[in-house]
């Protein structure tokens, strides 16, 4: 068994030892089918599609990926299991991708297990389904995004609470990042190259034009380079907590 698999299945199986997976799929499952029907108007639009229930994506995710991944290193240098886990023969990068992969993995099964709102609208209508499977691809990258950024964060501090906070806070920031109101805020002050990306840096600017069936590569770029960004950065700060 690699290192990668051993990590994986470890944290696996750590979610799912305690309530909190549990509770977790079950406030995840219950906000999306009420947002999606009732605050997203879903009957009211008099149309086939899942684009309700996935503009709430983002707003989920805000509050319940920080929750999963908070506890993902601050739980471990808190308990003082994070040194022997740095002992183990595995390198920071195969632990932190272990971590990463069963966070990601454990919001894919959520995500999957949202399908009886996609029999919904088949049984209503006709929606095209291509436009729906790029739906969940974008929200399932967005999510890797958002799990990614708790990783690194969690690998920060040795409070949940704080890491919790933190991750949620630079999630909000990269969500509305791109929003008009934000942009004509800093139209002023900044040039326009800044603004610019500013503007390429929104996580949901990305998210929507995928949700809409556009599979831009920039777009995809976009996602996987988060993610391997914020990783890389979670593993530089588990190396410099080790040679301390």
């Amino acid at each position: 068994m690699s290192p990668v698999n051993a990590v994986l299945r470890r944290e696996l199986r750590s979610f799912f030892v305690t309530p909190m997976a549990y509770v977790f799929l079950v406030i995840f499952l219950v906000l999306a089918g009420i947002l999606t029907f009732y605050t997203g108007d879903f009957y009211e639009r008099g149309q086939a599609d899942l684009q309700p229930f996935f503009v709430v994506h983002p707003w989920l995710y805000l509050i319940l990926v920080p929750a999963v991944t908070m506890r993902m290193w601050a739980e471990e240098a808190k308990g003082g299991t994070l040194e022997l886990l740095l002992s183990l023969p595995l390198t920071l990068w195969q632990a932190m991708l272990g971590k990463f992969l069963a966070a990601w993995l454990f919001i894919g099964l959520a995500l999957a297990l949202t399908f009886p709102i996609w029999l919904t609208v088949n049984y209503l209508g006709s929606p095209d389904n291509g436009v729906v499977f790029a739906g969940y691809l974008g929200s399932w990258l967005m999510a890797g995004s958002f799990v990614a950024i708790g990783a690194c964060l969690s690998a920060l501090t040795r409070s949940q609470v704080v890491a919790f906070v933190l991750t949620a806070t630079v999630c909000v920031l990269l969500l509305l990042a791109g929003q008009p109101q934000v942009l004509d805020f800093f139209s002023g002050a900044l040039p326009r190259r800044l603004i610019n990306a500013l503007a390429y840096l929104s996580m949901l600017r990305h998210f929507e034009a995928i949700a809409r069936g556009v599979l831009d590569l920039r777009d995809l770029a976009y996602f996987v380079l988060s993610i391997v960004g914020w990783l890389i950065a979670g593993v530089l700060l588990l190396e410099l907590k080790r040679v301390r």
